[in-house]
């Protein structure tokens, strides 16, 4: 193999140690069509060259230090560009308002080229080489992306890989008839295919966009699993993975250090199965890995696998073969707020024992809220012992967070309310979640605090759990739900729009004081986020376990590395509640300096104590 006789040592070194596998996988996938393995190939190598010095400086640093992303030092925040600030010169001009926040890890919602009528808020991608125009050009997201690593923050990006715009160039030209651009999706003449896929292909927004497949004005059929202006790309066909790998690389070269796998699990099709998470996958996932690593090393793979554990799990693939860095704590997530509504810690506490059996080289982004919907896909089965079935539990948390439920201080909306099977998904701020938008419309203090203390102890609670903290951006201030955009004409359908509204710079003014709602949940996050940093305790390959509180209100998780021992308790309960130790602790709570000994504590409504012990 003489590939790399005229190659860079350092990309020549890089390819040759991956060089077996990435081909074998590729040849398996692709019926040995190695024309189109080695124009692969030649393109990263044109990739590398492409690749800027500084970009290639961190690619060496971050070598060296493999599990640089896993330490207790970074802190995320996820935001739109329009909402935060305008446009990407606008995210430039507040990165020191990102850095007082502690924050050093910034995900960037979606801003290639889509169409602003049907985006699908920008996961609709029409030009995978453009910015939409009205949040700049790609000059404006390399000076960004060079700005934050000058301030040592790394950049998250969406690569929306599943399915094209219609409007991409791709799709206009298959539309008009062009075959070989009709091959990189999937098109059928007549419904015959396409009915037989409907009969295993579950529907991922049965309310809004029914159905799998769109039919197109001329009579022609085109898969579209999310929705009719979204196209499924055909990765069965090679040049749509070479050209998409390609896509992957243009954006690393931008000074991208994340690449978010978008719906990773359904891009590979198959009739007579559910076309979600096949075997596949897993060997696209892993090439585009090897290719990562061969041509920008210091680039991550973030895997999007909104899915039940154990199909969330096997992205990360094997220790001999990796495939994403990390993935998101999906339902962790969803389990929070089922246990803020419940009161109840046991499913909580089950999955915190399940996460403490992994290895620990398994690094997740682990949030409270995002730019989607919360879905209620939850362990009904271990439910179903405490008498909580699916569709009625469902709908009992669907009401507790849209203040339908008696008590209930949540303010939120459904989501794809699917009344057939009595389901539904649910959006909101964590603020208004929280109750803090009932208690200001109450006038009510003592409410009030409560819910500010119950917000705060959610984000500890993130805080504490192995990976990467991500707080939504607003969360920071304890921003409300925004119902202005019931008034918007494109996007009043959609209720995830209720918690992406812009950022009330004005209320951000508050954050310095600790009286007003916005500084009182800004301060405590960056006293907690301070703590975190101090304490390799808190770092993602630290042990943890759970602790039997002997209260079904309380969570208790013990933490452990290099000499420290934590031991962290969450009352999700709006009444005091007490928390027993196993044995006698002894020690030093961290937020309040406050020391500690005994058997048992008592938690305030909504309070959490961080416990460094001093192993007397």
């Amino acid at each position: 193999m003489k590939q790399t006789a005229k190659w860079e040592k350092e990309f020549a070194d890089r390819f040759e140690a991956r060089f077996d596998e990435l081909k074998g996988l590729y040849c398996e996938v692709y019926n040995n069509d190695l024309q189109a393995f080695y124009w692969l190939t030649g393109a990263m190598h044109e990739y590398y060259q492409k690749r800027n010095a500084s970009l290639k400086k961190l690619d060496r640093q971050r070598e060296s230090t493999p599990f640089w992303y896993s330490t207790n030092r970074l802190v995320g925040m996820m935001l739109y560009v329009d909402n935060f600030a305008d446009n990407l010169k606008g995210v430039k001009s507040k990165i020191d308002y990102i850095k007082e926040s502690g924050v050093n890890y910034l995900h960037l919602m979606p801003l290639l080229k889509s169409p602003k009528d049907r985006s699908d808020g920008g996961y609709a991608v029409a030009d995978f080489q453009r910015v939409q125009p009205e949040l700049g050009t790609m000059k404006d997201l390399e000076a960004l992306t060079a700005e934050c690593h000058k301030n040592d923050i790394s950049v998250c990006l969406d690569f929306v890989m599943n399915h094209t715009s219609e409007d991409h160039a791709w799709a206009k030209a298959a539309r008009k008839g062009d075959e070989e651009m009709k091959k990189r999706y999937f098109f059928f003449d007549n419904w015959d295919i396409p009915f037989q896929f409907e009969r295993t292909v579950p529907q991922v927004f049965p309310t809004t966009a029914p159905g799998n497949f769109t039919q197109l004005g001329n009579g022609e059929i085109v898969m579209t699993t999310f929705y009719p202006y979204q196209w499924d790309l055909n990765y069965g066909n090679c040049v749509v993975f070479n050209d998409m790998v390609c896509n992957m690389l243009s954006l690393c070269n931008r000074g991208i250090d994340v690449i978010r796998l978008d719906a990773v699990p359904y891009i590979w099709k198959e009739l007579g199965t559910n076309c979600r998470n096949l075997p596949t996958v897993h060997k696209l996932v892993r090439m585009m890995r090897i290719i990562s690593e061969i041509v920008c090393p210091s680039v991550l793979l973030l895997g999007e696998v909104v899915m039940e554990p154990s199909k969330v799990a096997p992205y990360f693939g094997t220790k001999e073969q990796p495939e994403c860095h990390m993935l998101y704590n999906v339902t962790t997530m969803a389990s929070t707020w089922h246990t803020l509504a419940t009161k109840d810690v046991r499913l909580l506490r089950l999955q915190m024992l399940q996460l403490s059996e992994l290895p620990k080289d398994y690094v997740f982004l682990n949030y409270l809220r995002c730019h989607d919907d919360i879905g209620w896909g939850l362990d009904y089965e271990y439910l179903s012992g405490f008498g909580m079935s699916e569709i009625p539990h469902k709908k009992f948390l669907n009401n507790y967070f849209t203040g339908k439920f008696e008590g209930s201080p949540s303010r939120g909306e459904l989501y794809n309310d699917d009344e057939s099977l009595g389901d539904a998904r649910l959006c909101g701020t964590t603020a208004s979640l929280c109750g803090i938008e009932t208690a200001l419309s109450d006038k009510d203090k003592k409410a009030l605090q409560k819910a500010l203390d119950c917000d705060i102890m959610l984000h500890a609670y993130m805080l504490t759990q192995s990976g990467i903290p991500v707080i939504y951006s607003g969360d920071e201030i304890a921003q409300l739900n925004d119902y202005g955009y019931h008034d918007i004409p494109d996007k009043k359908a959609d209720s995830r729009y209720l918690h992406r509204g812009k950022l009330d710079w004005k209320a951000a003014e508050k954050r310095s004081d600790q009286k007003s709602v916005e500084g009182a949940v800004y301060q405590a996050l960056l006293q907690l986020e301070s703590i975190r940093r101090s304490h390799e305790v808190f770092t993602a390959s630290a042990d943890f376990s759970v602790i039997n509180t002997v209260n079904d209100h309380v969570l208790g998780i013990r933490r452990e590395y290099q000499g420290e021992k934590l031991y962290a308790f969450f009352n999700f309960s709006e009444e005091e509640q007490p928390a027993y130790f196993d044995g006698i602790l002894s020690g030093k709570e961290l937020v309040s300096g406050e020391e500690i000994r005994g058997l048992s504590e008592t938690l305030k409504p909504y309070g959490f104590m961080w416990i460094l012990c001093d192993n007397k």
